[in-house]
């Protein structure tokens, strides 16, 4: 009985496979309708969505050239991202670039998930999935969200995914 409750526990435990980070550059201008960011606040909403879809920790995303001062709206707000993204190794050929272990696993991105998400930021988010997600390791996208421009009443952030990403620590040390 005892080996099969610890086959059961094993069961849960993520499968931990190798891979390699992959370095991105990008420059990001956001022309939203329902909300608008300056650019200040729109770098801190790209972190912490490129974070929450399975980056790197150390990604950097700073405000872009911005015809006014830090703190003030822009109808057009841009941020410069470099980031890294872990890119499963697949195949005869491993892609360039750092090893890390990885581990899929499952993101949503809602309302309130990330914390700071707002339904306000669905176009955000829709401009999120079609210039950004491209760049990670995906599966399993299943994308609801529908974003009415001018209000948020009728609008719905439901983006869900597997994210190829560094496994915890734990795991890492753990994998043959």
């Amino acid at each position: 009985m005892l080996l099969a409750a610890s086959s059961a526990v094993g069961a849960d435990e993520p499968k931990v496979q190798s891979g390699s980070w992959q370095k991105h550059e990008y420059s990001f201008v956001s022309m939203g309708f329902t909300s608008t960011y300056s650019c200040d606040g729109l770098a801190d909403k790209l972190k912490r969505l490129l974070i929450a879809a399975g980056a790197r920790s150390d990604a950097k995303v700073l405000p872009g050239a911005c015809p006014s001062q830090l703190g003030h709206v822009e109808k057009l707000a841009r941020a410069d991202l470099t980031f890294y993204t872990l890119i499963p190794d697949e195949g005869a050929k491993a892609p360039d670039g750092p090893r890390a272990a990885g581990t899929w696993r499952a993101v949503a991105l809602a309302p309130n998930s990330p914390r700071e998400l707002r339904v306000g930021d669905c176009e955000l988010v829709e401009q999120f999935r079609a210039e950004l997600l491209p760049m990670f390791a995906t599966r399993s996208v299943d994308d609801q969200t529908t974003c009415v421009p001018h209000q948020e009443s009728g609008s719905l952030i439901n983006l869900k995914f597997e994210a190829f990403a560094a496994a915890p620590a734990n795991a890492a040390a753990s994998s043959p």
